[in-house]
């Protein structure tokens, strides 16, 4: 009985140090890609004045997940903001940064009913995403689908650096 004793501790012992192992290789993953894409949602002043009780426990953070893709000639950017009309959002471009603005609106239809889980994050937001290099800002265009917003950010004409002589 004493050797069954030992030989579960040992085979416990390597399986709790895997399953830390791959949890904190997980939390490492998971805070190196949220890093950036972790967004604040702020309350606007109409929301707190019909806020309810419930609505005072929702996410103030939420996660904005982002692809950043390059063409020949263009970077193509794809942001996941599900629950947003493509008229609450609001986007500029200036040299390498693409800024997004928006606001996702609670749409509470019930007056009687109780959240039991509240993940999603409500109100205004702001993002900025720097670009890899600098692009044709009046040329961009942006479409939204299922979801995902992308923009399409034609590149600027890369010109050769001039030499300076020194006198």
């Amino acid at each position: 009985m004493l050797d069954s004793l030992k030989h579960t501790e040992k085979h416990t012992g390597r399986e709790t140090s895997y399953v830390w192992e791959n949890l904190s290789e997980g939390w490492r993953e998971l805070f190196c890609r949220s890093n950036s894409a972790l967004t604040h949602f702020s309350r606007s002043e109409e929301d707190d004045q019909t806020r309810t009780h419930e609505q005072d426990s929702f996410p103030h953070w939420s996660l904005l997940a982002v692809e950043i893709e390059e063409t020949d000639k263009e970077i193509l950017v794809h942001v996941e903001i599900p629950g947003l009309e493509k008229e609450d959002c609001h986007i500029t471009v200036k040299g390498n940064e693409l800024c997004l603005y928006g606001e996702k609106r609670l749409e509470h239809k019930r007056t009687k009913s109780t959240y039991h889980i509240m993940g999603r994050a409500y109100g205004t937001f702001q993002r900025s995403i720097l670009l890899p290099l600098i692009v044709e800002e009046y040329k961009a265009e942006a479409s939204y689908k299922n979801g995902v917003l992308t923009v399409c950010l034609p590149k600027a004409d890369r010109k050769p650096p001039i030499s300076i002589p020194v006198s």
